[in-house]
């Protein structure tokens, strides 16, 4: 027979509530950063906070992954062993890593993902990450469909993907720009988004070919049209990004991905959810309606033009319509939407400059803001800010429900009350029988069921009672009332204790790296990572750049990117019959050679000529 496959859709938190809010909304797994070591050093979280989101996790069997994923410093490795060891003791289910040099701590037997800065883009390099222990391989954003499943089918390690979310221009982990402009390391959790200011791109001889433009800013991520072609190429993970974002993101996100995989999931007997429970919801979601600065599939389907937001690297939200009617304090737009007072609107001015509008109030058709701002006939308006969407998500009842039956039994000196939930976990509570016999049998059962199947706030849903008593004693309502929200209880901790963990302890081998010699991109920052690269055949140990202080004959590579500015203005020389030509990025500091990897597809930014990285 088949194995089952377990889908598990993978939401970000921010912090405790921002995790338990994904979970009640339909997570299977969520992922958090501790207060060191993690990618967004901002949002940070005590060990107490991820016990807390660890505990109701594990009720619903869902998982909680922390993350380690920043390059480690000498002085740094012992505080993230201890760290490690803390995460393992509150219960957390695995750790995600970018700095291979943890592979030679003494860890605890805890599972071990590869983050994407390990740059997991090849068969090579994730048959080798497989290799050296990692339990999971969290692919780069930049593959298509038959890379995925390239990948899938020449290894055996549980892979990850994001589905959506915010887009790193760069692959993962090779991104030194923000580091080299500003010394904050994107490697470290600083990053500074230099992807999202604005740029000229000019040619050898200083002519502006487009100006003062968000060259380097995709668009957001959204696969919700893919999701059983993944599944199909091998994913079992479906990461949503967004350790930054809001709850409001985080609930209409991660609702909206569970939906549709719950279609998948009953149209497919060969899939089930890597988690308990259903969610019980009567919100709709819809995605344009959070963060985002238009949606894109990136390179789902192969290389495409349009991934990139050129004139704004902020939220543009969902469009509504064109603007068919300006007067002096109001204008008209053809929508079928409704807008409410107080929506937050934008337009591209005739600058194409992103321009805000606060509405003030909305009559028939018309919509009467606080300033026009410039808003002219023929402008396509979005909507970024949707109060009565906000209002209705504050205000939503969603829950997550474990379905369970109980029953009931008694001897002469003893009542049996038994909860079993869906996963055939059983807790019974033995109650002394001290109650006399009902009068009205018919009267009595009914009681108890209707009592028994009152579950409140509780994780729970009954949806049955069976009552097998020879006879029937009458218990008072309170007392019944007690007796299960005490079985309830004890079956909660049950739950928990029957979490399921992975113990999984890293052996220590001899794999050969796919490549033997290192560069500053293999981010290697302390001695144990050299530990690991020599283990591993490496012939050299380069230092990682936020390291590396020599001056070199050539300008490093800022940025190793698929994305690339010639294919998305249409000039590409191998696929647009583009002439071919030197190009460059300028900002109002220095200019930055492009090169460009034709054999490879891909686009690098170097670093600027005229100026020795500090």
């Amino acid at each position: 027979m088949a194995r089952i496959k377990e889908i598990e859709l993978l939401a970000p938190a921010k912090d405790a509530d921002s995790g338990i809010a994904a979970i009640t909304y339909g997570a299977d797994a969520v992922y958090i950063g501790p207060e060191k070591f993690g990618a967004r050093v901002a949002v940070g979280n005590s060990l107490s906070e991820i016990e807390r989101l660890v505990t109701f996790a594990h009720q619903y069997h869902a998982k909680v992954y922390a993350t380690i994923n920043t390059i480690i410093y000498d002085n740094e490795l012992e505080q993230a062993l201890l760290l490690i060891n803390d995460l393992y003791r509150v219960g957390v289910d695995a750790i995600i890593i970018q700095d291979l040099g943890i592979l030679e701590m003494d860890l605890p037997p805890i599972p071990i993902f590869a983050s994407t800065q390990t740059h997991n883009h090849s068969v090579e390099r994730v048959k080798f990450l497989q290799e050296v222990g990692m339990q999971r391989v969290i692919l780069a954003r930049e593959l298509s469909i038959n890379e995925i499943k390239e990948i899938s089918n020449s290894t055996s390690v549980d892979i990850e993907a994001f589905v959506h979310g915010a887009i790193c221009v760069s692959y993962s982990g090779q991104c030194y720009m923000s580091h080299h402009i500003t010394g904050r390391s994107a490697n470290r959790g600083e990053c500074a988004q230099p992807c999202r200011s604005t740029y000229d791109l000019i040619d050898e001889g200083g002519n502006v070919i487009v100006k003062d433009k968000h060259l380097l800013s995709p668009k957001d991520l959204n696969l919700s049209a893919h999701l059983s072609e993944l599944i199909n190429a091998g994913v079992t993970s479906f990461k949503v990004e967004g350790r930054l974002k809001d709850l409001e993101y985080v609930k209409n996100i991660t609702l909206h991905y569970r939906l549709l995989l719950d279609k998948i999931i009953e149209r497919d007997n060969g899939l089930k959810r890597a988690s308990s429970g259903s969610v019980v919801t009567q919100f709709t979601p819809n995605p344009s309606k959070s963060y985002n600065r238009g949606f894109t599939t990136h390179f789902i389907k192969g290389r495409q033009q349009n991934l990139a937001s050129f004139n704004t690297p902020k939220s543009i939200g969902e469009e509504l319509g064109v603007v068919t009617f300006v007067s002096d304090n109001w204008f008209s737009i053809t929508t079928s939407h409704q807008v409410s007072n107080d929506d937050g609107l934008c337009f591209f001015n005739q600058n194409e400059k992103l321009t805000g509008i606060k509405v003030n109030r909305v009559q028939d058709n018309r919509i009467y803001p606080l300033n026009l701002n410039g808003i002219y006939k023929g402008a396509t308006v979005y909507r970024n800010s949707d109060r009565a969407f906000t209002r209705r998500l504050e205000q939503d009842s969603t829950q997550r429900v474990i379905g369970c039956n109980i029953s009931v039994n008694a001897t002469a000196s003893q009542l049996f009350f038994a909860v079993t939930d869906e996963d055939g976990i059983t807790t019974q509570l033995i109650v002394p029988n001290t109650f006399e016999l009902a009068n009205n049998t018919d009267k009595a059962t009914k009681t108890l069921v209707a009592q028994l199947t009152k579950t409140g706030d509780t994780i729970y849903s009954i949806s049955k009672v069976d009552i097998t008593c020879a006879n029937i004693p009458f218990i008072p309502i309170s007392t019944l009332n007690g007796i299960r929200r005490d079985l309830l209880a004890k079956h909660t901790v049950a739950r928990i204790e029957n979490h399921p963990k992975k113990e999984i302890r890293i052996e220590r081998n001899t794999t050969p790296l796919p490549n033997p010699t290192t560069s500053y991109r293999d981010n290697i920052s302390n001695s144990l990572a050299q530990q690991f690269y020599l283990r591993h055949g490496a012939n050299n140990t380069a230092q990682a750049y936020e390291l590396s202080k020599q001056d070199t004959s050539e300008p490093q590579t800022l940025m190793t990117t698929r994305y690339c500015i010639r294919y998305e203005i249409g000039t590409c020389p191998t696929f647009q019959k583009g002439k071919p030509q030197k190009l460059f990025l300028r900002d109002n500091n220095a200019v930055y050679p492009l090169q460009f990897d034709c054999k490879q597809c891909v686009m690098l930014v170097k670093e600027p000529q005229q100026k020795n990285k500090e």
